[in-house]
């Protein structure tokens, strides 16, 4: 097996799902890109949805709950608010048949319509047509049909291009790939599939189970088809690919969809690990982002967490041609930091490299070269922090030691030495591992000893920064940090009401920062990839009061929007922990479901990324 063919062999064997990233009530069969599409014409106003999408904030846009589903698509409901009208759309795959049973929860004087339609899409060859009382799609592969149970209606104002059926919803109807079903026969096989899944949390009790449910709910409806490569992957939300010309992957993120996706997903947890490493640039760095029409931040990276991944799905499912497909990418990585961003003393910098644009697109000509586009890099993008930091134009380096990026270029190197043990690269192992102690020493110089904590430090001025974020806790990433430097750091910051803790944590500036009230993206809004990679850190340090306390803070901050509007946000504030009060929080971002992953590993779910591989 190799990575090119496992992702072709994974979309050969896809089947029924939500692959198309364009609406959640679009259900495509693959490979060969055929779509039932559903739609709904108002008849009170005139209005027609044909696609929807979760976490939209138009005051005349559709309201999406969504509910709990599978990854494979085997059992898929929603609850869509489309102007006055209310309905579940639920969907059950079952071998190659696809059934679905769309129920109306609100009443009115004429029914709204519901508009089923069938496509080709991504220019898959064939073509649709209405023969009879069904919908049909003629491909290279055969024939497929598609019918409808319940009370037909004649609707000419659509709007649709492609042939369709508009069925009166003032009733449950059904829609399935099989003729001869009536509507209570469907709902018997959607129930069977629905059970099944529900069984798959089942193996969590209480508030565990609830967290399992977001975390994967998001996952499985943010994964879609990505037609330029051909392949399955899961980017962050189907809002930000409409928002980037079709589909965006982004570092970090990405390689945290993989992560959490190991916890009982094999193919989803692999093909995320291989899309975003494969999105390398020319300078053998993995991007901020990866986006439709080749479309790089060939300037900057983003925080190395990608061989601590790699790492862990292998330990979940064993599969060695994983890392040897990768190992050579993820090495590539590890040494462009430290050829571009390393200082002699073993700190590190982030940066932005100026490039000659290929499109001409936004952050081609824009944040590049300069501090907006090194703030980028670290993926916190506008911390306080780096609020006035200066910017070294000959080196392209933010003038500030950062000590959040050494701890992490610690983890990245002491995980990929692992990698290297395991496929006996002895030399690159020895490289990596001599490398992560001079990170190792780089950490120690950023150490306070009148303030307790680990600093960033000025450059330019060797003056070490009191503006404070999670990112500090990351230097208890290295095992040479003393345990009276750790004890410090939790108890004289992690546990400091002035600075971190509350109600809801961790803000991502102090609370007694100037910038905290703002509640802006990162400056003071908490984010669960900030919250589980201080996790990590306070567990390397064993320092198992403030790892208990993390889990259940965190697990809090996620089920609270969960249980409120079944959202799982992309940052929440930091005093009340909502998500919805900042338009700048996307409602429905596959990260928000680390909160859960801490939850989990805390309970001993998931293993511990600091054990060493076996064999």
């Amino acid at each position: 097996m190799d990575c090119a063919q496992f992702q072709k062999e994974l979309v050969t064997k896809a089947g029924w799902n939500t692959w198309n990233t364009a609406s959640v009530i679009s259900h495509v069969h693959m490979p060969d890109g055929f779509a039932i599409n559903l739609g709904l014409k108002d008849q009170a106003t005139g209005r027609v949805l044909h696609e929807a999408l979760i976490g939209r904030f138009g005051e005349r846009d559709e309201k999406i709950h969504p509910g709990p589903r599978s990854d494979d698509g085997g059992y898929t409901q929603l609850t869509i608010t489309f102007g006055e009208i209310v309905f579940d759309v639920e969907t059950a795959a079952r071998g190659d048949e696809q059934y679905i049973i769309v129920t109306p929860k609100s009443q009115h004087r004429k029914a709204p319509t519901l508009l089923v339609s069938c496509a080709l899409l991504w220019n898959m060859p064939g073509y649709t047509a209405a023969q009879g009382d069904a919908l049909i799609g003629v491909m290279p592969s055969g024939e497929r049909r598609v019918y409808a149970a319940g009370r037909r209606v004649r609707e000419m104002n659509t709007y649709l291009r492609n042939p369709y059926i508009a069925l009166a919803l003032d009733a449950p109807v059904a829609v399935a790939t099989v003729p001869g079903l009536t509507v209570a026969q469907v709902r018997a096989l959607v129930d069977e599939n629905k059970a099944t899944h529900a069984g798959l949390a089942a193996k969590y009790q209480g508030e565990l189970a609830e967290a399992y449910t977001a975390m994967k709910t998001c996952l499985a409806w943010d994964t879609i088809y990505e037609p330029e490569k051909q392949q399955i992957c899961s980017p962050v939300s189907r809002l930000w690919n409409i928002n980037w010309g079709g589909y965006v992957l982004f570092d970090w993120d990405s390689y945290f969809a993989a992560l959490m996706f190991s916890l009982d997903n094999r193919e989803l947890a692999i093909t995320n690990a291989i899309a975003i490493t494969k999105e390398k640039t020319e300078r053998g760095f993995i991007p901020n982002f990866g986006s439709a029409g080749d479309r790089k931040s060939r300037d900057r990276s983003q925080p190395p967490v990608g061989s601590m991944v790699v790492r862990e799905i292998y330990r979940r499912f064993g599969d060695r041609w994983l890392l040897e497909g990768l190992f050579d990418d993820l090495m590539e990585w590890n040494r462009w930091f430290k050829a571009n961003r390393q200082l002699g003393d073993g700190t590190l910098c982030w940066g932005s490299d100026p490039f000659e644009s290929t499109a001409d697109s936004y952050f081609e000509l824009y944040h590049v070269g300069d501090l907006a586009g090194a703030a980028l890099e670290s993926g916190l993008d506008n911390s306080p922090m780096y609020d006035d930091m200066g910017y070294d134009a000959r080196t392209h380096l933010m003038m500030l030691s950062d000590v959040g990026l050494t701890g992490l270029y610690v983890m990245d190197c002491e995980a990929l030495a692992d990698i290297a043990r395991v496929l006996g690269k002895d030399s690159e192992q020895a490289e990596l591992l001599e490398r992560a102690e001079a990170t190792k020493r780089g950490i120690a110089c950023l150490w306070d000893e009148d303030f307790g904590f680990f600093l960033n430090r000025k450059t330019d001025t060797g003056e070490l920064n009191r503006r404070i974020s999670p990112t500090n806790f990351y230097a208890l990433m290295s095992d040479r940090v003393t345990p009276e430097q750790a004890r410090r750091c939790v108890d004289e910051h992690f546990y400091n009401p002035a600075e971190f803790w509350g109600d809801f944590i961790i803000p991502t500036i102090a609370r007694n920062d100037p910038a905290y009230p703002d509640q802006e993206y990162w400056r003071g809004r908490i984010w669960a990839p900030t919250n589980y990679l201080c996790y990590l850190g306070l567990r390397r340090q064993k320092l198992a009061d403030a790892c208990r306390d993390m889990g259940q803070k965190s697990l809090a901050l996620l089920l609270k929007e969960w249980r409120l509007h079944g959202h799982v946000h992309e940052n929440y504030n930091g005093d009340d922990g909502m998500g919805c009060d900042a338009r700048s929080s996307d409602k429905f971002y596959h990260w928000g479901g680390l909160s859960g992953w801490i939850a989990l590993m805390e309970a001993g779910v998931v293993g511990d990324p600091w054990e060493a591989l076996q064999g």
